[in-house]
């Protein structure tokens, strides 16, 4: 009697809830999802953006119809606005996540046909970076008055306990070399001894297993000092001097796991890893422009960013922004012929109380830096640099702490550029969906 009473007043209280409830129609995923939802604008706006690149590699016959090119592609750069980028966990959340069905209409790929589809698509899906911001200048979101450069370091898909310096790999050569010669002479003294040891069936001189391993090291070892030995020599070419005298220093380090990679410095430490570059429009954090380079020196790349501003956008962005990292004198008179005013730090900031705004007309006798230093003491300099701090460093903690990509899945430095344009692809499609901006339909 208790319990019937329990029930009635529980039925009072609650809205009727019957997980056993049999429907009446056939559920519509389209009914699930809200109209405003992530999922819903990415539907929309892969439909409306030219996959060609991706689609033209299916006009051969094939045995077994492949899943549609353009749903895999909504349900990788969906899967990346949210934080999923493992084939498995895509895989996972195509059973379990409405959104996810909703994109591929009930179809059910798995993770091995997710994994292959982005690495035989790689190249294309990285292009499509041009097509999302062209559609963020239709949405108003790029104006090109004030871009943000910098830098973040990214972990590669590799450990730095992988990395061996040059010394280091001289004497480990020299040692593997001893070990498998040393083996080869005692089977040649012991030719009778290996016959009946091994059989007949057997050469004698096959390798035991920890020297086939110290051979596979030495291959690699070999081909990793024929690399540092490459980019010494290129090095020696842009320096002006004799390539042929060009020495490897003993500290030169390379991964074995992914050579590309190096050992970069960061506030926490070191870490293996690549430098992650990105121009923003200062006013939506629109992403206007990307690259990874190996080295951790952005001063390097000031000049080759605002090149990519160009190449991606057609135009050259008004005021270009940059920390210390960023300044030499040479690369900011670069920019500043191509057409855009620089503002990049001389130094790093402190945090005692800063010098008073400079007055009246600039000494004609200062260097470059000074120039440049009392530019960034005016108000509008002030001004103008401040945008940095709400521009460029919001973007790279969007990508690693809302979205959680925080390291690099693929290897070598071409993989890893295309895996950073995706990331910066899915990023401005998450600005252009919190705008509100609706891509017209094809």
């Amino acid at each position: 009697m208790g319990k019937i009473l329990y029930n009635c007043v529980m039925a009072k209280i609650f809205r009727p809830y019957d997980p056993d409830q049999l429907l009446l129609l056939p559920p519509s995923l389209d009914d699930w999802l809200p109209e405003d939802h992530l999922a819903r604008f990415i539907d929309d706006l892969v439909n409306r953006l030219d996959l060609s690149g991706i689609t033209s590699r299916y006009d051969e016959e094939r045995g077994y119809p492949p899943y549609h090119p353009v749903m895999m592609t909504k349900v990788l750069l969906y899967g990346y606005a949210v934080g999923i980028y493992s084939g498995r966990r895509l895989a996972k959340a195509i059973e379990t996540d409405v959104a996810f069905r909703y994109l591929t209409a009930q179809n059910f790929p798995g993770h091995r046909t997710i994994i292959r589809f982005r690495r035989e698509h790689r190249v294309a899906l990285g292009k499509l970076f041009k097509q999302v911001l062209n559609a963020c200048r239709e949405a108003g979101l790029v104006k090109l008055g004030t871009v943000s450069i910098d830098g973040t370091k990214m972990k590669a898909n590799a450990s730095k306990h992988k990395a061996m310096s040059h010394k280091r790999m001289l004497e480990r050569k020299d040692e593997y070399t001893k070990a498998i010669q040393d083996w080869f002479d005692r089977a040649d003294r012991e030719d009778d001894e290996e016959d009946r040891r091994l059989g007949q069936d057997q050469r004698g001189d096959e390798l035991p297993e920890h020297l086939r391993t110290k051979q596979k090291r030495l291959a690699k070892i070999d081909e990793a000092l024929k690399a540092l030995e490459r980019e010494a020599r290129e090095q020696a070419e842009e320096e002006g001097k004799d390539p042929s005298e060009a020495k490897v220093p003993d500290k030169a380090q390379k991964n074995f796991t992914d050579p590309d990679s190096k050992i970069l410095k960061t506030g926490d430490g070191f870490i293996q890893g690549y430098n992650a570059q990105a121009a923003v429009d200062c006013e939506s954090q629109v992403i206007v422009a990307h690259d990874v380079f190996p080295d951790g020196s952005d001063s390097l790349h000031l000049v080759e960013m605002v090149e990519r501003i160009e190449e991606e956008t057609g135009q050259i962005p008004e005021q270009s922004i940059a920390d210390a990292g960023y300044y030499s004198a040479d690369g900011v008179r670069r920019i500043e012929e191509m057409g855009t005013e620089a503002f990049i730090a001389t130094a790093r900031s402190k945090h005692e109380e800063p010098p008073p705004a400079p007055r009246g007309r600039p000494p004609t006798d200062l260097t470059p830096r000074q120039k440049m230093q009392r530019k960034l003491l005016t108000k509008r300099g002030k001004k103008i640099y401040a945008k940095r701090k709400t521009s460029v460093e919001p973007v790279f903690g969007q990508v690693k702490q809302e979205r959680g990509f925080r390291n690099f899945l693929l290897r070598g430095l071409g993989l890893v550029a295309k895996e950073w344009a995706i990331i910066c692809t899915v990023h401005n499609i998450v600005k252009l969906w919190r705008s509100e901006w609706a891509p017209a339909t094809k």
